[in-house]
């Protein structure tokens, strides 16, 4: 098993727009914007991928670097909070290991929405039948 790594960075209100965030959109595969079923990250094209990792220190690592990144523009103020980012990549280390997708999404400042994903592959949990973007490469 391994984890590809997904981001999103655009804007709110295309969250809003459920059409082009399923799979049977015409502009499912061409569009960035995350997916509303997780696991339905991996029916988006392999460039898309940012990263895949067999171990779950350096998925979450990654993970953690992500979000740390944006981290001073997070709409509230509680998402900025040192201790509680470390903790939420340290959970994704036990997540990561225990075969889970790690999924996080913040509100930025200025109407902005990111989303840091880690989704399991080769199988998926809930969607085995999924089969991995990468082919082999992964």
């Amino acid at each position: 098993m391994h984890h590809h790594g997904y981001t999103w960075l655009g804007s709110a209100h295309d969250l809003l727009k459920d059409g082009p965030r399923r799979p049977l959109h015409p502009e499912f595969t061409s569009n960035k914007v995350v997916p509303l079923e997780c696991a339905h990250w991996l029916l988006k094209p392999a460039p898309f991928i940012q990263g895949t990792w067999s171990d779950s220190e350096q998925a979450a690592a990654w993970f953690g670097r992500q979000v740390r990144a944006s981290a001073a523009a997070f709409a509230a103020e509680r998402d900025r909070d040192a201790p509680r980012l470390a903790e939420t990549v340290a959970r994704a280390v036990e997540r990561v290991a225990s075969g889970e997708d790690v999924v996080g999404g913040w509100y930025l400042a200025g109407q902005r929405f990111l989303s840091v994903c880690l989704i399991a592959c080769s199988p998926h949990r809930l969607r085995p039948e999924i089969p991995c973007p990468a082919g082999a490469a992964a």
